[in-house]
């Protein structure tokens, strides 16, 4: 495994409170975040957007652990606990940044990768549907990863693959419900077409201005 980026995050104290005072850091290009749990109180502080919206971007995305430094505070190995982004512009607008304490695992949602081709698709025609494509796991904060690998080349037609067939890595533990599909292996059936009764392929054609002639005799 490659060894992980250390990620440094320089923020300021957050003097003011109130909506006005989140409207001015945010058109100044910060976010306002809160800093919390570990061995600390609660702390109000502003970081540059910019740098905050690289760390999602990351391949670890909200996974992803970084340190801050608050000025005139102490520095905190963090994560994200809680995001809130602006629905119209897409942009982070505040931000709950969970303390990590050593030796203290965390609970995280990461993505499952299906691997391999099954049996099923390859020689028997049919179709691989992921249902599940999220699990939440128990690790600790510096062995998150960024994606589990799961094994699907076994699956026949109509085999199903369930969260508690999903291998992970010693010092993992899976939190998601272990009877959860996964992925399924399925059969594309071709829509039957009813033919056609033969009395309404035979059926006299309507004569049109029939009616007039009828009249005229």
């Amino acid at each position: 495994m490659a060894e992980k980026k250390v990620v440094t995050l320089n923020a300021q104290l957050r003097e003011g409170r109130g909506k006005n005072d989140s409207r001015r850091a945010r058109r100044e290009g910060m976010v306002p975040l809160t800093i919390y749990g570990g061995e600390g109180g609660a702390v109000s502080a502003v970081a540059p957007l910019r740098e905050l919206a690289a760390i999602l971007r990351s391949d670890a995305g909200h996974n992803a652990v970084f340190t801050i430094n608050v000025e005139g505070g102490a520095s905190s190995e963090v994560m994200f606990h809680d995001r809130q982004i602006d629905p119209i512009r897409g942009r982070l607008v505040h931000a709950d940044l969970r303390r990590l304490v050593k030796g203290q695992k965390v609970e995280v949602t990461v993505a499952l990768h299906l691997v391999g081709e099954p049996v099923g698709v390859r020689d028997e025609e049919g179709v691989l549907e992921q249902t599940t494509r999220e699990i939440v796991i128990l690790v600790d904060p510096r062995d998150i990863p960024e994606s589990i690998d799961v094994d699907v080349s076994h699956l026949g037609v109509h085999d199903v693959l369930h969260v508690s067939d999903v291998k992970v890595s010693e010092g993992i533990e899976i939190v998601s419900a272990p009877e959860t599909v996964v992925a399924t292996v399925g059969v594309v059936r071709e829509e039957v077409t009813e033919p056609v009764a033969a009395a309404e392929t035979s059926a006299e054609p309507e004569v049109i201005g029939k009616g007039k002639q009828d009249e005229e005799s």
